[in-house]
């Protein structure tokens, strides 16, 4: 880098012995080695170039990469409460457009931050030592390229924060209407989705352009201060070759370092616009790393390998907000270990809000859980999750061979295991028909199977583990009275030693729960 801007600020000078030696004294022979050495300085300074740009890009992606890993570590740390703050659609934009940003500014920075300031003394000191007489020009340009840097590239800085949160508003209303495209088709609701989205596309639109506008008057602020300098640089040559204290080569050389000084404030241009995009985007992705984890192990937090299964909740109340009205108000109980607990209760009676206290998806408000005697807050969070399986009214399934679904309950789980638990879960009378079995590739949110089939396989992914704790939150919903019997019977032969939770919106579901 260094030997690059070197190599910049010499050519000028050979420029000018060219000019005032060679041709002013028709010495071909010194034009001709000048000519040559102004080449082989060239070449120098493109290798230097080229080298400072391969490892200032090699840098910037390897920071974007690091930078992006621990936004996703630290995302996957959150708890219930913490994911609640953020919508998925602006987690989205800081994973990547503002982490493409940050890598930009990085890679701008790197390949200009020494070089642009080194470029810029360095022009300023040939000027002063090969044509001072033309200085002057110089103390009218830099203020007046300083001054417009400053103000354009603080507005700039506030219209991209305002992009990146519009950006936020589009991702979120696209992931929204992606996720529930038939029920957007089966209520025909598509003209309403298109102008909700047009909406929100039509601000990132405005604010967009707004910004690259403000940011785009920047240049030719700079060429022109440049370009008038260079008026009134040529008029005080005119006036002091006449005066027989200064050379045309001098002239020539000060106007090629006039334009190095241009390069030079053009790069440091860029830098501010780079640095404009980023810093909203650097403030977003500060605020998810910053972010204070809810739920985490305490300090003597013990792991437990080895669990009964007894559940007690003591005086147990909760609300999703700090200032929020409280979902749950003093709730205790106990549940002895292979005891089936059923719930049921209105909708938004807190039923599903109260199984999420048990693995800690949440942390209770008031009061105390208790797994065999220990408050779950004791116990280690992957230990306490480790003996817990779990089934959702709306079961997520990933992308993927369904094998790999069901190994999400347990890593190691052989074909054997998988095989009992989907037996268990009624699962097999469908795979059973599949061609490829447990290798039957899924589609993306398990489009390719039925409500009730993902029911099943999401029962499965919590049956294999064997768990001490199982919760069944509605997920037999979408099931027939027939398969939800032999889930039941399986549960009471196969899991007679759980102690499960049984939410549930029919009295038929929870008939055998103590």
């Amino acid at each position: 880098m260094v030997l690059e801007v070197i190599m910049d600020l010499y050519q000028p000078k050979i420029m000018q012995n060219i000019i005032d030696v060679g041709i002013a004294n028709s010495d071909f022979n010194y034009v001709i080695r000048s000519g040559i050495l102004m080449v082989v300085v060239s070449i120098i300074g493109l290798i230097g170039g080229v080298l400072c740009i391969k490892y200032s890009t090699t840098a910037a992606i390897n920071a974007s990469t690091d930078l992006r890993k621990d936004l996703y570590e630290k995302i996957q740390g959150f708890s219930g409460g913490n994911i609640d703050k953020f919508s998925s659609g602006k987690l989205i934009t800081i994973l990547t457009t503002d982490v493409s940003n940050v890598q930009m500014a990085i890679m701008m920075m790197l390949r200009t931050m020494v070089r642009s300031p080194l470029l810029f003394i360095g022009s300023i000191v040939m000027v002063f030592i090969n044509s001072y007489q033309l200085s002057p020009v110089l103390l009218g340009v830099i203020p007046a390229l300083v001054i417009a840097l400053i103000i354009i590239g603080k507005k700039a800085s506030m219209l991209f924060r305002k992009v990146q949160e519009s950006l936020d508003k589009v991702n979120t209303t696209m992931q929204e209407n992606l996720s529930g495209v038939r029920v957007v088709k089966a209520f025909v609701r598509e003209e309403y989705e298109i102008n909700k989205f047009g909406k929100v596309n039509e601000d990132l639109t405005k604010v967009n352009t707004a910004a690259v506008q403000s940011i785009s008057i920047l240049l030719p602020v700079i060429m022109l201060v440049v370009n008038l300098g260079i008026v009134v640089a040529l008029w005080l040559g005119a006036i002091n070759v006449n005066k027989g204290t200064i050379q045309v080569g001098q002239i020539i050389a000060f106007l090629n370092y006039l334009l190095q000084l241009l390069m030079a404030l053009t790069m440091i241009a860029m830098i501010f616009i780079h640095i404009a995009r980023s810093v909203p985007s650097v403030e977003r992705i500060m605020n998810v790393l910053d972010t204070e984890l809810e739920i985490m192990d305490s300090e003597n937090a013990k792991k437990m390998d080895n669990f009964n299964g007894d559940v007690e909740f003591k005086d147990v109340s909760f609300s999703y907000n700090d200032d929020g009205e409280m979902v749950l108000k003093h709730i205790s109980f106990k549940a002895n270990r292979g005891e089936k607990i059923g719930i049921i209760g209105s909708t938004g009676s807190g039923k599903s809000t109260l199984v999420k206290l048990i693995p800690r998806l949440y942390d209770v408000d008031e009061g105390k859980i208790l797994i065999d005697g220990m408050d779950i807050r004791d116990l280690t969070i992957s230990s306490l999750r480790s003996a817990i399986g779990m089934a959702t009214q709306k079961p997520l399934l990933f992308s993927g061979t369904i094998e790999s679904n069901i190994k999400y309950g347990k890593e190691d789980a052989a074909l054997k295991e998988m095989r009992r638990a989907a037996e268990s879960a009624c699962a097999m009378e469908f795979l059973s028909t599949f061609e490829q079995g447990f290798q039957y590739e899924l589609t993306q949110m398990a489009t390719n199977l039925s409500g009730g089939q993902k029911q099943r396989l999401a029962i499965t992914r919590a049956l294999v583990r064997k768990p001490k704790i199982l919760i069944l939150d509605d997920s037999t919903s979408a099931l027939d009275a027939r398969s939800e019997g032999i889930i039941q019977e399986a549960l009471d032969k196969e899991f007679n030693d759980t102690t499960t939770f049984i939410i549930a919106l029919k009295i038929s579901s929870i008939i055998d729960a103590e």
